[in-house]
């Protein structure tokens, strides 16, 4: 299977180092990573489900007051994973992600969180799924995880890492396939 689109690709894109910056990169890359290991355990493509979870947090608007992370407000405000599915989808696209793959993406951007959904049961697919156990799981109290720091070229260095275990197993599972 050949990647159009890799982690590096888009970490490196002026649209992901400001608005993921800004709601923190470090997040991000640790559930890119849970989100592969959870996809490879689940049978869910780990290349979306890594993309996902880097790009899940891309629509966070900065609720600060008086320089300091309003939780309360962002907790009665926010819409980061509607605003995020948009703008994962356009990149996506933007960058070259076939069109199908660009909307699974984006989905599991918009349900990686119900905390802009009313009250009552959603039905997950098995990636979205992923993308939202994987932030659950770095998840800190008081939103703490989008204050944690990564230097650019460990974080660089993490998502070419990722790249390389994703492209490993898609080989490994194509080849599974052809013999």
């Amino acid at each position: 299977m050949n990647r159009k689109v890799t982690l590096e690709n888009l970490f490196v894109h002026p649209i992901v180092q400001k608005y993921v910056g800004r709601s923190g990169m470090a997040h991000a890359i640790r559930v890119a990573e849970k989100a592969f290991h959870i996809a490879i355990k689940t049978n869910v493509n780990p290349d979306l489900a890594a993309k996902a979870g880097l790009l899940h947090d891309i629509g966070h608007y900065e609720w600060y007051q008086n320089g300091k992370w309003d939780y309360q407000q962002y907790k009665q405000n926010d819409i980061h994973a509607i605003k995020g599915s948009a703008r994962a989808h356009k990149l996506l696209v933007r960058c070259g992600e076939d069109l199908q793959p660009a909307k699974e993406i984006a989905l599991a951007v918009l349900l990686h969180t119900d905390s802009y959904l009313p009250e009552g049961d959603l039905q997950l697919t098995p990636l979205q799924n992923v993308v939202a156990q994987a932030d659950h799981a770095d998840e800190e109290p008081g939103g703490n995880h989008h204050y944690r720091r990564i230097d650019e070229a460990t974080a660089l260095s993490r998502i070419q890492k990722l790249d390389l275990k994703i492209n490993q197993h898609l080989l490994s599972h194509d080849l599974e396939q052809t013999s």
